[in-house]
């Protein structure tokens, strides 16, 4: 079985942990920052209250674009600790999501990491789905994550700090 892949990076940013927690944790908000995830909406029984924290358990959808293909993916909030961490997993655990939160600057900024995690289990996936081109399939959700994750944090910080 292959090794997990993963990836992170971070930034940060002008404002304090729990108004960019609000704004991360905010799923339908990714279509504004996601350079492949382009809407995502809660379950109807997991959509919380406005002003409200997302709560683990809750599942969303999120609807993905490249120029080859669009599909959707399920998703599970494994962590919402509102000001530190928020994470989810897409499908059954295939691939596993997570802004952490730290404070900055006394508090008044955050340093904001999203990392990526292709679990063994995901990668098993796509070989069963993908075949002989599950290699090439892996190779391209990788390198989506590496180019993806600083243009997403780069525009959480200009919706954040605007």
């Amino acid at each position: 079985m292959a090794d997990a892949r993963t990836h992170s990076a971070s930034i940060t940013i002008a404002a304090p942990p729990v108004e960019v927690y609000a704004l991360v944790s905010d799923v339908t908000r990714t279509g504004e920052w996601s350079p492949v995830c382009k809407a995502c909406w809660w379950d109807e029984a997991d959509a919380p209250a406005p002003d409200v924290s997302p709560r683990i358990g809750a599942h969303f959808t999120g609807r993905n674009e490249t120029a080859d293909r669009t599909w959707e993916t399920r998703s599970q909030v494994v962590v919402a600790d509102p000001g530190r961490e928020f994470a989810w997993v897409v499908g059954q655990g295939f691939v596993r999501w997570a802004y952490t939160l730290e404070p900055a600057r006394d508090g008044e900024a955050t340093v904001l990491t999203e990392s990526w995690e292709f679990t063994p289990e995901g990668q098993a996936a796509f070989v069963q789905r993908y075949g002989d081109d599950a290699d090439a399939q892996i190779e391209a959700r990788t390198a989506m994550a590496h180019e993806g994750i600083p243009a997403t944090l780069a525009a959480i910080r200009r919706i954040a700090e605007a």
